[in-house]
C-alpha cells in the first residue's frame, strides 16, 4: 500500500518514514522524466517568505506554474500586515481562505509548526530558523541517489556552519534511514548541535568530528558544503574569526574518490572557490535544479493528484 500524503503538512524530516521518503523520491523521478503541465490547474499556492530566498521560493513558484497552478504570496513581510503587528496565526488564518496550500519560510524555529496548527490547509516548511528544511533534504537525497546510484551505506561529510545550518540538521537526521557514515568538519563553536548528535547516537549512526577536510577526503562519497550563516551569528566578531577558515579549493580534491560529488544548498559566498566548478566533482547546480522536481512531486502528492 503506497503512502498517502493528501492534505498533509510537511514540517520536519523526522515526520517521514523511510518508505515515505523513498516514495517521494520515486515520484520525483517520474516527474523529472515526464512533465505534468495540467496536473494542478485550478489550484493556488501561497508562498509566504518572511526571510530572503532565491532557490526555494522560485522553485516552488516554478513547480506550481509548470503544473498549471497559480501562485500568490510575498517575499518581504514588511509589505504585509505583519508590519502593522499582525500575528503569524492571524496571517495564516487569512491566507487559508485564498489558497489551497501554504509554503512558509520564517526566521523563528517552530514557526512552520505554528502555522500548520492554525491553518486548515496544508503547510510546507521552507525553513524555520536554524531548525529544519525538509524539502531541501528530500532534494539532497534525490540528488545523492541520482549521482551515486544508491542511498544505502554512503560516507557523507558535512563542512562549514553545522550549528546554525538547518539543511545539515535535516540531512543528518535523514541519514539514519540509510545507514550513512557521517563526518562533521567545522570550527569548534559551530559544531553539529548536541541534540542532533544524541539522536544519531540513539539510532546507532556512526559520526566523527574533524578539523580539516584533508583528514577524510579519501574516504567520502559526498561532500556537503554549507556557508556560514552570518544572519544568525550572535556577534559579528565571531563571524570574522572563522569566515576564511573553511574554503574548499580544487587542490584539496587531488586524493578524492572518482565518484565524489560536492553538494551545497546555496547560496555560495566564498566557501567553494570558483575553480572547483570546473572539476567533475562539482554537482551543486544540478542539485539546485532537482529542487524543482521534488517540489512538483510534493505539491502533486499533497493536493491529491499523484
Amino acid at each position: 500500500m503506497k503512502p498517502n500524503f493528501q492534505q498533509r503538512d510537511i514540517i520536519a524530516i523526522n515526520d517521514f518514514s523511510k518508505e515515505e521518503v523513498l516514495h517521494i523520491l520515486d515520484i520525483t523521478d517520474k516527474i523529472k522524466q515526464k512533465k505534468q503541465p495540467d496536473l494542478l490547474r485550478g489550484h493556488i499556492l501561497a508562498n509566504c517568505f518572511f526571510e530572503p530566498s532565491t532557490r526555494t521560493r522560485l522553485s516552488f513558484e516554478s513547480a506550481m506554474q509548470r503544473m498549471g497552478g497559480s501562485v500568490i504570496g510575498f517575499s518581504d513581510s514588511q509589505t504585509t500586515s505583519v508590519k502593522k503587528g499582525e500575528s503569524l496565526s492571524d496571517t495564516m488564518k487569512m491566507i487559508e481562505h485564498y489558497a489551497d496550500i501554504i509554503v512558509i519560510r520564517h526566521p523563528l524555529e517552530g514557526a512552520a509548526q505554528q502555522a500548520a496548527n492554525c491553518s486548515s490547509i496544508p503547510v510546507i516548511n521552507a525553513g524555520d530558523g536554524t531548525n529544519q528544511h525538509p524539502t531541501q533534504t528530500l532534494l539532497d537525497l534525490f540528488t545523492i541517489n541520482e549521482c551515486q546510484n544508491k542511498l544505502e551505506g554512503l560516507n557523507i561529510a558535512m563542512i562549514g556552519d553545522l550549528k546554525y545550518g538547518r539543511t545539515v540538521h535535516s540531512l543528518a537526521q535523514a541519514s539514519s534511514f540509510f545507514n550513512h557514515r557521517l563526518y562533521f568538519i567545522s570550527p569548534p563553536h559551530l559544531e553539529m548541535p548536541k541534540e542532533i548528535c544524541d539522536e544519531l547516537r540513539n539510532k546507532r549512526i556512526k559520526f566523527s568530528f574533524h578539523k580539516e577536510i584533508d583528514e577524510i577526503i579519501e574516504k567520502i562519497d559526498i561532500l556537503y558544503v554549507t556557508r556560514l550563516q552570518t544572519e544568525r551569528f550572535p556577534h559579528h566578531m565571531e563571524y570574522e574569526e572563522v569566515k576564511s577558515n573553511f574554503i574548499l579549493k580544487s587542490s584539496q580534491l587531488a586524493k578524492a574518490r572518482p565518484n565524489l560529488k560536492i553538494l551545497h544548498p546555496l547560496p555560495r559566498v566564498n566557501e567553494i572557490q570558483q575553480d572547483v566548478d570546473h572539476t567533475p566533482f562539482a554537482h551543486f547546480f544540478q542539485q539546485a535544479q532537482n529542487g524543482l522536481f521534488v517540489r512538483q512531486a510534493l505539491l502533486g502528492l499533497i493536493l491529491g493528484k499523484l
